[in-house]
């Protein structure tokens, strides 16, 4: 072998980017190579590099490849040197005195069993008669043997491999010709390791325990489940060193599919045994790992009966069989709710899928539960409520690994909670309700786990039994009055004044959960509303408090905006502090801390701003209320602009920019308020917002940190697109001006879909505005397109693709909005320019959503221009000379992928493009492409009275015409 090149494998070869691409290119030699394999194969058996298990792994590797993409048409001669490859591979593995490294066993044991799927039983019938007799060499032997058998179960049966339908039929006849042949004597050979090296070698006992439940699943029961097998897996679980893996391999044993009734027996003979052992019922002090897989065993014993119980009911079988399988279920529930609730929570989540199946099945049999199982309902309630509090050592101040951790198993057990609630509502109420009670009473002489978990289970009630149509306070009689009941001692029992800050979390989740409560008993809202602006909520000493309640306060309002009007004073002298903006980090002005994030602060300006708007108040309160709930955001703007255009510090400059974009952000949150019956007008609030769109325009002459005051700008003109009428467009062009100065494609791309929105929302009104507009917007664009650039860079040209995108869907807003005529008052060289670019982007440009919505466009145009009468002059003749030999050029070019999704769709708009010019210009088209058009793309007389004919069929008809038609004319 090429001794310089094996140099660069490794890590302790030269790390020489040279050497290493010398080596990478011989192993590529070696696998392309008709005899590569065989050269690697001698220098692995005969130990060439014994020393060096880089090389002897780089060795495997080319024999893998080639039996991966070789061996199958291999002669005989070439399976005789294979077969004895290997065998000497298992002979080196087995030797006693070496030592191989785990990498080197696993993918030795992956090539014997990639010539095994090949082999056998055609090729090599005595597979398993070779491979056995390599057990009595030791215990390495053995080990590489369960290795090899491994390695099988993962290239045949492992149902997480993909296999392709021609190996899953191969897996199948491997399978089955193994169990006509030779599996009792493989099951034999298992029962032989593990009574063998039982003691000795339990690491070898684990591996076989492994790969009798990977084979369990397929191979015949009583192979496993029987006298001589069963002892030994019971004896293996009072030994430390195998009882997990032994209960992993009676859980296989199990869960082997088989007739619901043969099922049955078998899980009551391993239950019975098991339980008489006293496997499961294990001391308390039990080590967690091994309960966890005991718990996993009882949940697996109960999914089987559960299976089983299923697969009879679907089939309407005797109820005598459903009932035995019943009784043997109902046994089994004490075991599962002692394993649910143990203290461990890995124990107790490996049988969480039992209960909630078990649950299924009571919900699938339907009422009434008998005695038995409504006390196993009830202990599975009490256990989960129970399991659902915070452990003791949850940290709130640092969560980490461990805390998620717990809060995914919440969520199981919450799973669990809900199931029951739908099972017996009327169980989950009352047990709630003497929970919350019970615990509001006395909430000051509680653990504070306790109290959160009475408002977790009073917050979790409203998904548990849910409402209809959303109403938790009507209704069911019941449910109403033990809510109510319950929601108002959670406002006067002042548990939101605990010290703790996941109880006050709650409380404030909860009242905003239930917000109808206050609807119905509104005397509650003026607690509810100090439990969040004092010190309890917003003005909380935990930013983590402030920030959700920012949130939760926004929803509030939002739902009782209406029965609010008494408490506005209130609510405003609650917010003032937090309605300042905050100064940019870094700054002189910034020694008063933030009680808020910028983002939080968003909710707080929509909440005040909703407050003014819903109210009842005259227009001209409202205005004033607005303009001193904007005013802090305008007195600071100019301030703030200016230092940013004379610091010099790029990261200072950062933090003005950031400062005056969350300005603008707060603007725009504020006007989120306004509605359909609460305009910006009605309210008289267009002056206070009209004045900051001032301000904020003068901030685009910033030189520096331009992206991020476009982008406040851009957001706060779409706002206020949508609040305003007609006062918004003065304000538009010096937008426009200040962007064209020096476009970027990024830029026009991001301020194409404000103008869009300006259009669909004035239609044929914004046209003297878009006149204004149009070419120096489509003279920029052109001019971002056609720049030099970089074909490396490809952020460039993706912001150039979605350029060309964004510049289609305008033109497409534009004919589809009442504003075609925009395009008629251009100049004629304007009006060609606009169209032509219009054919390129169905032609030249490869990107199918670009294509189909040029199509759409010419669609448009054609039915506005068409006829010849209406249109700008000449239109006609364009759609001859161009849109025509667009439809059918662009589908013929080979970027074009008839295959495609997204072309597919590009395809169907150019066929009703030509029927929209079909409906226009009639039998003039017809005699056009007849006579003129198709034959010049040397097309018969047949193939175009054939292309016409299809023409004249209804739109689905063509369409599939058109794609067979262009799928031959490329073949």
């Amino acid at each position: 072998m090429d001794e310089s090149a094996l140099r660069g494998l490794g890590a302790v070869s030269s790390p020489d980017p040279q050497t290493q691409a010398q080596a990478m290119h011989y192993f590529e030699q070696l696998k392309n190579s008709a005899d590569g394999w065989k050269l690697c194969a001698q220098a692995f058996s005969t130990g060439l590099y014994q020393g060096n298990d880089h090389v002897r792994f780089f060795c495997l590797q080319v024999c893998e490849h080639y039996l991966k993409n070789r061996y199958q048409q291999a002669d005989r001669d070439e399976q005789n040197s294979v077969r004895v490859f290997l065998m000497s591979c298992l002979q080196l593995a087995s030797n006693e005195g070496t030592q191989e490294r785990t990498f080197i066993l696993n993918k030795v044991a992956q090539i014997v069993s990639l010539a095994f799927v090949f082999d056998y039983p055609s090729r090599w019938p005595s597979f398993f008669e070779d491979i056995l007799r390599t057990l009595n060499q030791g215990h390495k032997a053995v080990g590489m043997y369960l290795r090899v058998m491994l390695a099988i179960d993962q290239e045949v049966v492992d149902r997480e491999v993909i296999h392709s339908a021609e190996e899953s039929v191969r897996n199948t006849a491997i399978k089955d010709h193994m169990r006509e042949t030779c599996v009792a004597q493989v099951a034999d050979s298992w029962l032989q390791i593990m009574t063998a090296y039982e003691t000795s070698q339990p690491e070898l006992v684990c591996m076989c325990l492994d790969v009798v439940g990977k084979y369990v699943s397929w191979i015949e029961i009583t192979l496993v489940a029987n006298d001589r097998f069963v002892p030994v897996l019971l004896r293996f679980l009072n030994q430390p060193l195998l009882r997990e893996s032994a209960a992993d391999c009676i859980y296989e044993v199990i869960s082997k599919g088989m007739d619901p009734m043969a099922k049955l027996r078998l899980v009551e003979s391993f239950f019975t045994v098991l339980d008489g052992a006293g496997v499961l019922n294990p001391p308390e002090d039990e080590e967690g790992d091994y309960l966890a897989k005991l718990s996993k065993l009882v949940c697996g014993v109960g999914q089987a009966l559960i299976c089983s119980w299923n697969k009879l009911h679907k089939t309407g079988n005797a109820e005598s069989d459903l009932a035995e399988i019943q009784t043997a279920l109902e046994a089994k529930i004490p075991y599962m709710l002692r394993f649910l609730g143990n203290e461990d929570d890995d124990v107790s989540g490996a049988v969480a899928d039992f209960a909630t199946e078990y649950i299924a099945l009571l919900k699938t049999k339907g009422p009434p539960l008998s005695p038995t199982q409504r006390n196993h309902v009830e202990g599975m309630l009490y256990t989960v409520v129970k399991k659902m509090k915070y452990d003791e050592c949850y940290n709130f101040e640092q969560e980490g690994e461990d805390e998620a951790m717990f809060m995914d198993y919440r969520k199981q057990m919450r799973v669990i909670f809900n199931n029951l609630a739908q099972l017996d509502s009327d169980l989950i109420l009352m047990t709630v309700h003497t929970i919350v009670t019970q615990t509001l009473a006395q909430w000051e002489a509680a653990d504070f786990r306790d109290v959160e978990m009475a408002l977790t289970l009073l917050y979790s009630v409203a998904e548990a039994v849910p409402a209809s149509h959303g109403q938790h306070f009507s209704g069911n009689s019941t449910k109403v009055s033990a809510l109510q009941n319950m929601m108002r001692l959670l406002v006067t029992s002042r548990v939101s004044c605990h010290g703790h800050v996941i109880v006050q979390l709650q409380f404030f989740e909860t009242a905003v959960r239930y917000d109808k409560f206050f609807q119905v008993e509104p005397e509650h809202i003026p607690d509810v509303l100090m439990a969040f602006l004092d010190k309890r909520g917003l003005h909380h000493e935990s930013p983590k408090v402030r920030s959700r309640c920012s949130y939760l306060f926004s929803r509030i309002v939002k739902s009782l905006k209406n029965h609010l009007l008494p408490y506005l004073e209130e609510v405003f002298s609650g917010l003032q502090d937090l309605l300042v903006l905050n100064a940019p980090a870094g700054s002189s002005a910034n020694g008063v801390p933030h009680l808020l994030s910028d983002e939080d602060q968003l909710f707080v300006y929509e909440t005040a701003s909703t407050l003014i708007i819903s109210s009842t108040l005259a227009p001209e309160k409202k205005q004033e209320l607005m303009k001193s709930l904007l005013t802090p955001i305008a007195s600071k703007f100019e301030g703030l602009l200016g230092s940013l255009c004379n610091e010099t510090s790029e990261d200072q400059q950062a933090a003005y920019a950031k400062c005056i974009y969350n300005a603008m952000a707060l603007a725009s949150r504020a006007s989120k308020g306004f509605s359909g019956t609460q305009t910006m007008r009605q309210c008289g609030c267009v002056p206070a917002f009209t004045e900051l769109l001032r301000l904020f325009g003068m901030a685009l002459d910033t030189p520096s940190q331009r992206s991020h005051i476009q982008a406040g700008v851009r957001q706060y003109l779409h706002r206020m697109v949508v609040c305003m009428d007609a006062q918004i467009l003065p304000f538009i062009p010096p937008v426009l001006t200040h962007l064209l100065k020096h476009p970027e494609a990024r830029e026009l791309y991001d301020f194409l879909p404000l103008v869009n929105q300006l259009v669909m929302k004035f239609k044929a009104e914004i046209i003297p505005f878009l006149s204004e507009i149009l070419m120096p917007l489509v003279n920029a664009v052109f001019s971002v397109l056609m720049s030099p650039a970089d074909e490396r860079d490809q952020e460039a040209a993706s912001d150039r693709k979605f350029l060309r995108r964004g510049y289609f869907l305008f033109l497409s807003t534009i004919v589809s909005n009442d504003c075609i005529n925009v395009l008629k008052a251009l100049e004629m060289g304007s009006v060609n320019q606009v169209l032509m670019s219009v054919v390129q982007g169905v032609v030249e440009v490869q990107d199918p959503p670009s294509q189909r919505c040029c199509f759409m466009i010419l669609k448009k145009l054609t039915e506005a221009w068409g006829s010849g009468n209406d249109g700008i002059v000449g239109f006609p003749d364009f759609l001859y000379k161009n849109v025509i030999p667009a439809c059918i050029l662009a589908p013929l070019s080979p970027s074009f992928d008839l295959n495609d999704g997204q072309t597919s769709l590009a395809l169907g708009e150019c066929a009703t493009c030509l029927k929209t010019i079909l409906e226009k210009r009639g039998e003039e088209l017809t005699n056009y492409l007849q006579k003129d058009y198709l034959p010049s793309l040397h097309m018969s007389t047949e193939q175009s009275q054939e292309f016409c004919q299809a023409l004249h069929t209804d739109q689905k008809t063509f369409k599939a015409y058109l794609k067979n038609f262009f799928m031959k004319a490329k073949s």
